[in-house]
């Protein structure tokens, strides 16, 4: 694809009816003067955006100095030549290069941190810094021409992200002529690229198909009716992403709600890529039908039913810490609190339970809708046991425990890319309290040792049978996972969950059972193995690093701050060290104990002192 000649785009001014404007910048800046604290976050986040310091994916705060190499993996230093995309090797499985680094880095992601910044304070170097990492970038990464272009999902990332900073810095690039048209003949190319490479080949699409929607969803409403020939028209490109969009709101999520990745990190992304276009075709004339818009609220409870006490949701499967903008504390979100999306869609379907839980976070929905909502007429979120059966998670829970079950079919329908073997795992929050966690995922192509050492079954708190997966997988096919499991729930409700897998039925001849009671200050966890087994099992549970542990006669104690639950029937066991991801490359010390059964167990968890 040849570069565009930027003097095309000399006439060219969109008009785009966008999420906010200059004229809501008094607004604005009235939120940020009542909110100090996150008012001088947004700046000093700002300046080490200017001074090229960047925390992505488990880096750590980098410094990339004055030159910033785009094609590089600044984690390892890894640097990806220059040349045609479909020439580039992206994944090596026998470096630890990490091609998502800069990808990361080049969804551009904390542009909009810089144009908060430069709203709240009008400091020019703001805009300079902008304009100066787009035009750097756009010069290392010609078209078609670097790693920053083998894929097409954080192409249409970018894309997206980079509308939005041309709304926040609008007054400064509309007088700014030739930087404008650079800008605008670069997004057009992204338009072109996305709708030649669309990520829709395999058998079932995913979220890189819908981001791919998304960037000509927004990019086909930013140029409207502007085209460069009969061949390339925005307009098709917006039609095509609206027309598909809504086939794979039916796709991809489940009459419950749920997402067929069986992720719940991927889930909040798949939220998100629905969401913004949404809103977005609404305030342009564009809407999507009324079932669309139901399954959509619907992916919201979702959100607010696996929400644990503490205002974290549970890692189960895949976790990447995937967005499509960061709208708020760009350095310090935490990648397991899902309520920025609950304060928005509290606003968007006038939902009092949304707005409750996700009070926290009303920056986002200032940003997306223009407004934020008083607390004082809100009623707490009630929040009961609950089924999801087509995404395979069951919700057992009280005024004082939370347990959250794994229990259904691997992701895109059996494939299990973004699937574990976590087939009846669960986590366990007491009191606000993490006790029993998923232990993450780590990384995926920079070490696929440990990418799969974290989706095998003896990472996770289920049953484990030595030498044996619940579902098999290939040591280099790191996205790919036979379905063997076959798990199904026998039996649910408000205080119990029956369910059980086939994933060792034809390898050591079992068939694993498990049967959870919540009562009210008690969680009793059964297992039984149906069949005669020759081999070691144990039941296996990661503790969260923040868990003291101290052991007695047939029981353990574990403290979490003022927190402490007891498990008891526990008599053949061991204590071992294990590792825990709350973030994509990140990994913590923790504990996990190891119960070793010969055909069933019966754990007794309960509150110290009930």
């Amino acid at each position: 694809m040849l570069q565009i000649d930027s003097s095309k785009f000399d006439n060219f001014k969109t008009r785009l009816n966008f999420f906010f404007s200059i004229r809501d910048k008094e607004k604005m800046l009235q939120y940020y003067s009542d909110n100090l604290k996150i008012k001088k976050k947004i700046i000093k986040s700002a300046d080490k955006i200017c001074d090229h310091k960047f925390d992505l994916l488990g880096s750590g705060l980098n410094d990339l100095g004055e030159d910033i190499k785009w094609n590089q993996d600044f984690k390892t230093g890894f640097i990806w030549e220059n040349k045609f995309y479909k020439d580039i090797e992206i994944v090596n499985l026998n470096n630890n290069a990490d091609v998502k680094v800069p990808w990361e880095l080049s969804r551009f992601q904390h542009l909009f941190t810089l144009g908060k910044a430069y709203w709240i304070t009008n400091n020019q170097k703001y805009y300079k810094e902008f304009k100066k990492q787009i035009e750097d970038w756009i010069e290392k990464n010609p078209i078609e021409m670097s790693i920053n272009w083998t894929c097409t999902m954080d192409v249409a990332i970018r894309a997206v992200n980079w509308i939005y900073a041309y709304f926040l810095f609008e007054d400064k690039i509309d007088n700014d002529k030739k930087f404008k048209n650079k800008l605008n003949s670069s997004l057009y190319s992204h338009g072109k690229f996305i709708y030649k490479n669309l990520e829709n080949k395999g058998k079932f699409n995913n979220n890189h198909y819908l981001s791919n929607l998304v960037g000509l969803i927004f990019l086909g409403l930013y140029f409207g009716d502007f085209k460069l020939s009969k061949f390339n028209k925005p307009e098709k490109w917006l039609n095509y992403g609206l027309s598909e969009l809504e086939k794979e709101m039916f796709i991809q999520n489940n009459e419950d709600g749920t997402n067929y990745e069986t992720s719940t990190s991927y889930h909040r992304l798949v939220t998100e890529l629905f969401l913004f276009p949404t809103i977005l075709a609404e305030k342009n004339g564009y809407n999507f039908s009324d079932e669309y818009m139901n399954r959509l609220e619907l992916m919201f409870n979702f959100i607010m039913s696996i929400t644990k006490p503490n205002g974290k949701a549970p890692l189960i499967g895949d976790a990447d810490n995937g967005r499509l903008v960061i709208f708020s504390n760009y350095y310090g979100w935490e990648k397991s609190d899902f309520r920025h999306l609950l304060s928005i869609g509290g606003v968007y379907f006038n939902r009092d339970d949304f707005k409750y839980l996700g009070q926290d976070y009303q920056e986002d929905c200032l940003w997306t809708l223009g407004k934020t909502y008083t607390l004082k007429k809100l009623k707490k979120a009630n929040l009961k046991s609950k089924v999801y059966k087509q995404g395979g998670y069951y919700i057992l829970r009280n005024d004082s425990i939370y347990c959250v079950v794994r229990c259904g079919e691997l992701s895109l329908r059996g494939q299990g890319g973004h699937s574990h073997n976590d087939q009846l795992s669960f986590e366990l929050n007491v009191n606000g309290n993490d006790f029993i966690i998923d232990p993450g995922v780590y990384v995926y192509t920079a070490d696929y040792k440990m990418r799969n050492l974290y989706r095998s079954t003896k990472m996770h708190n289920t049953l484990y049978i030595e030498g044996f997966e619940q579902n098999d997988f290939y040591e280099k096919d790191l996205f790919n996972m036979k379905e063997q499991s076959f798990a199904e729930c026998l039996e649910f409700n408000d205080t119990i969950f029956l369910g059980e897998h086939s994933g060792y039925k034809h390898k050591p001849g079992v068939i694993h059972r498990r049967r959870i009671e919540l009562k009210e200050n008690k969680l009793i966890i059964e297992d039984n193995l149906l069949g005669d087994l020759k081999r070691d099992a144990y039941v296996i549970l990661n503790l969260s690093p923040e868990v003291d542990l101290k052991e007695e006669e047939n029981s353990l104690i574990l403290t979490n701050k003022s927190e402490q639950i007891l498990l008891q029937n526990i008599e053949n066991y061991s204590v071992q060290e294990t590792l825990i991801s709350y973030s994509y490359g990140e990994k913590l010390i923790s504990k996990k104990i190891l119960i070793n059964i010969k055909q069933s167990n019966k754990l007794k968890i309960s509150r110290e002192g009930s």
